[in-house]
């Protein structure tokens, strides 16, 4: 693993504060299939993503893949400028909390 990889997976551990069964169940919820930009299949890109996520969570660490890291990265990436962008108020039940879910990020732990 590189010096590069290693940051990647550190900033995820960070990031991803939802175990896999956790982030599993959110993904089978309607609100988690509610909120994202949907690709052409009809599954929004977090929603995607989520799975995808789910397979990192469970995947050891010398097991993962230039692919992986570049997911990792991007998940990173995505949590940190979603995040920033927090609403006002109680988020419990919003859109906004529901994308970082579906990123593997409850913003409420």
């Amino acid at each position: 693993m590189s010096d590069d990889d290693k940051q990647i997976a550190d900033d995820f551990d960070r990031s991803v504060n939802m175990t896999a069964s956790e982030l599993e169940k959110w993904l089978d919820t309607d609100e988690s299939k509610s909120v994202g930009q949907k690709d052409g299949g009809g599954e929004s890109v977090g929603h995607g993503s989520g799975r995808r996520i789910v397979k990192l969570l469970r995947t050891k660490k010398a097991d993962l893949s230039d692919a992986d890291y570049d997911h990792m990265k991007k998940v990173n990436g995505y949590i940190a400028r979603h995040s920033a962008q927090r609403p006002d108020g109680d988020v419990s039940d919003t859109p906004w909390r529901y994308s970082l879910m579906n990123w593997g990020h409850d913003p409420l732990k």
